[in-house]
């Protein structure tokens, strides 16, 4: 499982001819056609919602390849794996189709295809000695970093209790995001951490002792990569040498990307030529990652002679669905225009569901989810989206409780979860016994070895220049030790000889060693040794621990289906989502929950212009996921305990993106099945009455 995806035609011989080109261009609507064959002048690409982005990029790229462009000489930027993936399928596909009408007409080398972070990672491996990196860098990922910075932060004694200083977690999302935006510290602190103000200097501190920690181990994390690879731009002489690499330069999801990314793209192409950008600024909505929606609303300023084409014509709903999502987007502040349509005819318009409360709104969604399933549609055709994951607590219970089975996105990764971390970790200690992290993180597991000890074995690794049996010599650190130690430096030394096993003997080797530790250590053992075999399966793809690392960490799977391939019963379940796990997804039916202003937009996110011009982002890339029924769901009454407890409670207002304008696009619905006002609650009068009469009958 390579870290960049490639497409592979058979060797070129001449471009193909105008018929055979016209021929696949005819699947292509005028304006997706346009943005294909335009020139090599900078092209900016705004693909609205469902508009066939993926297609026109794959048509764009093998349209270079079949006009005679080296397809070695093109670089293709995507944000996952499996969109780089998916677009190499789609480029060989359409140049399959292209030989048929001219054979011997194509071909010959591969497309550098793959996420930012694993283009990086590959540039690095080749030109990083020229700006001074060792290239057997090994890459920590969210969790390493985190604990890498807990380490620095330890060992300067910013934990002591008499003050509450930053989680490691915190810390990091502060120094990233002065990484990425390119603000200072004291900027960032005050936009966005404002609680953290008062330890500037003590942050500053830290994060020099990280970054020479990082130095030291030989180690980069994601941020480092792209700002490598921008310094390899930079400078004179090893900039020139990836700048000639490339003639082609396309970015897939432009407005998801930073400061950095955008200043890498300029800096392959400074005057712009060859340059396509493809996305959409009313789906940008990740700020969080540092995303910069300037990148896109400025492109046409920052290239001479750029064209702007607008991809209108939606693929995925209903007209009266884009009816409602137009007019949402039309609120916003400033934006490129564009106005969706479709030539699908009929549809429902979609409705604005009133309940009286978040009970009604779980008994509309359930109740209505379980119609369209009698009507023929599959749970898997149907999504619940939310803003934060809480929302969807009070649904969770209700489906256990009917026995509605259903996944739900935007938690904690495969690659996350502790017992994948420790196993990654024995592999990352192999490949680079310079890694303080994943040292820390092996020695630990062992019964008797605490952090000091850890750190002091470390040290004595370090000495010995990475050779583990400077630990045998070191001796077996207490008495609980013992027993493991001998085994774990065995293990180390097997795994750095020079006849070590295969990678896949190497996993098993550590699996075995792992399993009496994981056993003790964590709860639901045996389904987490299950996931250890997926590993061990997996890595039967890769040819070294190095290329099996990058990959996990720079695009890891999200949970272990993702590793076992296809399942061999189609289970039907319904989908949960927070609503940016959905982005690029859609649905025949989406249910968006909690509309009510507080959670759409999130009253933490309403701090400024620019924040609530997000939310509105967000909301409206919720409701673009539909494709025949948009239910916008809003519950008018919050209870301020469960309803059984107490009879406190707030009434909500309907999220404001919702204005008499966009109103009007909605037809509205009651959520519960009662004759009665959408705010009424059923009750048994005489309950009342009775009570009165013997309150009466007390007093005589």
């Amino acid at each position: 499982m390579p870290s960049t995806a490639s497409v592979q035609p058979p060797a070129l011989a001449q471009p193909a001819s105008p018929e055979a080109l016209g021929a696949v261009l005819g699947d292509l609507n005028s304006a997706q056609r346009d943005a294909v064959t335009h020139g090599d002048e900078p092209l900016l690409i705004i693909a609205g919602a469902g508009t066939g982005k993926t297609t026109t990029l794959a048509h764009r790229v093998a349209h270079h390849i079949a006009t005679g462009v080296d397809p070695r000489r093109i670089l293709l930027l995507t944000f996952t794996r499996r969109a780089a993936s998916e677009m190499s399928r789609r480029v060989d596909g359409i140049l399959r189709r292209v030989r048929e009408e001219a054979p011997g007409a194509l071909g010959g080398g591969a497309v550098w295809g793959g996420t930012y972070h694993a283009i990086a990672t590959r540039l690095l491996r080749l030109h990083g000695p020229s700006i001074g990196l060792d290239p057997s860098f090994t890459i920590l990922d969210r969790g390493d970093s985190e604990d890498l910075m807990g380490v620095a932060r330890t060992k300067m004694d910013l934990g002591r209790t008499d003050r509450r200083f930053p989680q490691k977690g915190t810390c990091l999302d502060i120094y990233s995001r002065c990484v990425n935006s390119g603000e200072s510290l004291e900027d960032v602190l005050e936009r966005s951490f404002p609680y953290c103000r008062e330890h500037e200097d003590d942050l500053k501190a830290l994060f020099g002792a990280y970054v020479d920690r990082k130095s030291d181990g030989n180690v980069l994390d994601y941020d480092d990569l792209l700002l490598f690879w921008d310094g390899l731009l930079a400078d004179d002489a090893a900039g020139d040498e990836v700048r000639r690499r490339f003639d082609r330069v396309l970015v897939d999801e432009y407005q998801d990307t930073n400061v950095i990314q955008a200043r890498i793209v300029r800096g392959l192409r400074p005057d712009g030529t060859g340059v396509t950008v493809v996305g959409d600024d009313a789906q940008s909505i990740y700020s969080f990652r540092a995303a910069e929606v300037r990148n896109i609303l400025d492109f046409p300023a920052q290239f001479p002679d750029v064209t702007v084409a607008s991809l209108e014509q939606n693929y995925r709903s209903t007209q009266p669905i884009l009816v409602a999502t137009n007019r949402i987007i039309a609120q916003a502040v400033e934006r490129h225009d564009k106005e969706l349509w479709t030539a699908r005819e009929g549809g429902e318009t979609p409705a604005v569901v009133s309940c009286a409360d978040e009970d009604e709104q779980t008994e509309f969604i359930v109740r209505r989810v379980l119609e369209h399933r009698e009507e023929g549609m599959q749970l898997k055709r149907q999504a619940v989206l939310f803003r934060a994951t809480h929302h969807s607590l009070p649904l969770e219970v209700e489906l256990a409780r009917r026995n509605i089975p259903f996944h739900k996105y935007g938690g904690l990764r495969f690659t996350e979860t502790a017992h994948v971390k420790d196993l990654a970790a024995f592999l990352r200690l192999a490949d680079n016994p310079r890694d303080l992290s994943a040292g820390l993180r092996v020695l630990t597991l062992v019964p008797g070895v605490g952090p000091k000890t850890a750190q002091d074995l470390m040290e004595t690794l370090a000495q010995a220049n990475g050779d583990f049996t400077s630990w045998a010599d070191a001796g077996a650190p207490g008495a609980a030790a013992r027993v493991w130690w001998p085994d774990l430096v065995s293990l180390m030394v097997t795994m750095t000889s020079p006849g070590a096993p295969p990678l896949t003997g190497q996993v098993h080797a550590i699996r075995g060693f792992y399993r009496p530790l994981l056993q003790g250590r964590y709860d639901n053992s045996e389904a987490r040794l299950r996931d250890l075999e997926q590993i061990e399966r997996l890595a039967a793809r890769f040819d070294d621990r190095e290329t099996m690392i990058a990959d996990m960490a720079l695009d890891p799977p999200a949970w272990t289906e993702d590793l076992a391939g296809p399942p061999l019963i189609d289970e039907d379940f319904l989908i949960l989502s927070t609503m940016h796990s959905a982005k690029g997804l859609e649905w025949d039916a989406v249910y968006v929950i909690h509309a009510a202003d507080g959670n759409i937009p999130s009253d933490m996110a309403t701090g400024s212009v620019e924040e609530t011009e997000e939310e509105r982002r967000l909301f409206y890339v919720a409701c673009t996921r539909a494709k025949d029924w948009l239910y916008v769901c809003h519950p008018l009454r919050y209870y301020k305990s469960p309803r059984n407890h107490a009879d406190s409670h707030g009434y909500s207002q309907l999220t404001r993106f919702i204005t008499d304008g966009v109103r009007s696009a909605f037809r509205t619905e009651p959520g519960g099945e009662r004759t009665g006002g959408a705010d009424e609650r059923p009750c048994t009068e005489h309950v009342g009455a009775d009570i009165r009469a013997k309150l009466r009958a007390a007093w005589g």
